[in-house]
This record gives structure tokens, C-alpha cells and sequence, in this order.
């Protein structure tokens, strides 16, 4: 069958695409080989800020005298909380679902292969395969946990994000490795649910994209709501042959193993790139990632690629945005080019923490001259 448009994975970069280019007038249909919405609105972004909600109602909760508010005591139900998550993100996946419905793209569920610039490959769960057809294809094929060969995911003691927002019962204690947005939310997650909480990073500060100072204030609040925090530190070896893991953690001054019942691996995230065609296609890529120029076409005339599979951040606004880029060049509108600095970013453990552009450092490294504001942070 052919189309106009085929837009390979439907997460926030695929689905606004398909959308948008429906509503350019073209014929499109979109290929996803697990859930409608991507990781972002089934195990990543979505169910992640619910799970986020619970536990900041909560904290809220077990403060409420400070704000002059009498509830009793209170306890949390880890299964409801994962419930209602699960429920958030079906919800949303639902909605995916009805606007492909709306606005006439056709979904097909499977895994897609590139055999040509204008061909994909599809083939279902049950094995049997089709032929697409389509004047223009969009890669949004999105990016998974990496993988480190010192902590190998095993899905139970070893886990990733997906993992740990549908755990079958609340662990006692867990090492977090990697301080990043998925790392730091789950460590808040966890911790404030009662679970003892270590935080391990690589590098010598927590949240090391952000600025040095919310860097230091992140750790300040983290060690008051009773995580330990190792940075400059590294997770060499993980014994898993006991009832929980043993994590032998690297730091500059000396070895230390800490048990724990287990072990989040949140060391950033690397690109589906893989068996998707793009050797024989000869598409190039770079460091992992497609490499796309600023309108989102690779270097085969037809085949766009956008979201986490390209080297911009790995953020689910960012392939949006680049997804309906894609669409209005495809039908021939002037687009403006993304500007990557101007790109906000959040990571909602509690602190929040925002940013867009420039660090301090990263400011005053490109020859910039600054004027800083400060505002004190305070718990109100």
C-alpha cells in the first residue's frame, strides 16, 4: 500500500508528526511494534510524573501540621501508587489512539525495517510481513536504558526505568547509578516512599548538565530527606547471586561493597538505531545517532529522522517539535530551524529543577560577559 508519509514509531516526536502531516493534506500511517505514545507515555515521562505526584501528596501529607493542617497518620500503598500510574499511562496511550483515529492515519502494528528510501518492512508479532510504500519516510524510533557491563540489566535485581515504575512490591533499600533526570527522580521517588536510598555518580556533582549551584543545593536537600550521596564514585562489580545485590563502588578514597535489595541503572539513554536499515540504506550516523540536517532529512532524499534517535537532547518536546518540523517540510512549508539552546529542561524530584541555555560556566567558557541573579531557595 502506499502513502504519502510513513512515520516509523509512535512516540512525542512520531505521533505530532503523523498528526501534523495529516493535517498538511497527506496520506500517512504510522508504524509502532509495542504501545501507541512510545516509552514517554508508557514507561518514560508520563507514568514517571505520576508516580512523582503520589509522592509529593505524601510528603505533603506527612507535613500537613507545618502548614497548619491536621490529617492523622499517615501511609502510602505502593501497589495503588504503581496502579494508578499504570492507569495514567494507558489513559494516555488511549488518547494516542483516538486522535490516529481522528485524523485518518492509519496505524499498523509491527516492527519496521528500511529495504529502500521509499519502502519499509514491517513485520508483525506473529511473524508475517508487508511491504509500505511512501513518497517520504520519518525514522522516530526513539532510544532505550544503556547499558553498562558492570551493572547488566537482568530485569530483577539489575533494573532499568522501565523496571522500577511497575515493581511487584517496594524495596527496602536500592543503589541508584546515575544522576540524570531518570536517576534523580526515582531516588526522590523511592526515598520519599521509604525506601533507603544511595545515590552513585559518575562525575563530581549531582545533575551534571545543571549549574554548579543547584548541583550543591540538589545534594543539600537529597542528604536532608535522608539519601546518601556518592559522587566522583562508580559501581565496578554487582554480586547478585545473594537474596538482594552486592555493589562494589569505586571512589577516590578507596573500594566499598554496599548491599542493597537492589540496583536502578540510570546511566543515560542510547538511540533504537539498530536493524532499522539504515547499512544498507547507506544513512549516515555519527556517536550513535543519525545524523539529520535542520530541516530533519537524513542524507537519503525522502528519509527524515527525529526524536532521541538524532543528537539533539533526548527530550520529549524536542521531538515533538522536530517531528511536526519534519511534516511542514515534507509539505513544503518554510520551517525555522530549531535553536538546541533554547531548549528548557526539568527534572522534578523535589526540588524541582529548571533550566534553559547557558550554565554560569558554560556562559562565561563561550566569552560571554554575565550578570547573575540569586534568589535564595526556601521551602514555603
Amino acid at each position: 500500500m502506499a502513502y504519502d508519509v510513513i512515520v516509523l514509531g509512535s512516540g512525542p516526536g512520531g505521533y505530532p508528526a503523523a498528526i501534523r502531516a495529516s493535517q498538511l493534506g497527506k496520506k500517512v500511517a504510522i508504524v509502532e511494534k509495542e504501545s501507541l505514545g512510545g516509552i514517554c507515555l508508557n514507561w518514560g515521562c508520563i507514568p514517571t510524573k505520576a508516580l512523582l505526584k503520589s509522592a509529593q501528596v505524601f510528603d505533603y501529607a506527612k507535613h500537613a501540621a507545618n502548614y497548619g493542617i491536621q490529617v492523622g497518620e499517615v501511609s502510602q500503598d505502593f501497589g495503588a501508587v504503581i496502579k494508578r500510574s499504570r492507569g495514567v499511562a494507558d489513559k494516555m496511550s488511549k488518547g494516542v489512539q483516538f486522535l490516529m483515529k481522528k485524523n485518518k492515519i492509519e496505524v499498523i502494528m509491527g516492527t519496521g525495517k528500511l529495504i529502500a528510501a521509499n519502502k519499509l518492512e514491517v513485520t508483525a508479532a506473529d511473524g508475517t510481513k508487508q511491504t509500505l510504500e511512501a513518497k517520504n519516510i520519518v525514522i522516530a524510533t526513539g532510544g532505550r536504558a544503556r547499558q553498562l557491563p558492570s551493572m547488566p540489566v537482568d530485569g530483577k535485581k539489575i533494573i532499568a526505568y522501565r523496571e522500577a515504575m511497575a515493581l511487584p512490591e517496594q524495596p527496602r533499600s536500592m543503589i541508584v547509578c546515575g544522576s540524570g533526570a531518570i536517576g534523580s527522580e526515582f531516588a526522590y521517588f523511592y526515598n520519599s516512599l521509604g525506601t533507603k536510598v544511595t545515590m552513585v555518580e559518575f562525575m563530581p556533582r549531582l545533575v551534571p548538565v545543571e549549574d554548579e549551584e543547584i548541583s550543591k543545593e540538589l545534594e543539600k536537600q537529597f542528604k536532608k530527606q535522608g539519601m546518601t550521596i556518592l559522587t566522583s564514585s562508580e559501581v565496578t562489580k554487582v554480586d547478585t547471586s545473594g537474596n538482594g545485590i552486592k555493589a562494589t563502588i569505586k571512589s577516590a578514597s578507596g573500594e566499598q561493597v554496599i548491599e542493597a535489595d537492589i540496583l536502578l541503572s540510570a546511566v543515560g539513554v542510547v538511540a533504537n538505531i539498530e536493524n532499522i536499515g539504515l547499512e544498507q540504506l547507506g544513512i549516515k550516523t555519527e556517536k550513535g545517532k543519525i545524523i539529520v540536517d535542520a530541516n530533519q532529512q537524513t542524507n537519503i532524499a525522502g528519509v527524515y529522522a527525529i526524536g532521541d534517535c538524532t543528537p539533539g537532547q533526548a527530550l520529549a518536546h524536542v521531538a515533538s517539535k522536530e517531528g511536526i518540523n519534519a511534516a511542514e517540510h515534507i509539505a513544503g512549508l518554510k520551517i525555522t530551524p530549531m535553536d538546541y539552546n533554547n531548549i528548557p529542561g526539568c527534572t522534578y524530584c523535589t526540588p524541582e529543577i529548571a533550566s534553559v541555555g547557558f550554565t554560569e560556566k558554560a556562559a562565561k567558557d563561550a566569552g560571554y560577559e554575565i550578570k547573575v541573579g540569586k534568589f535564595p531557595f526556601g521551602k514555603r
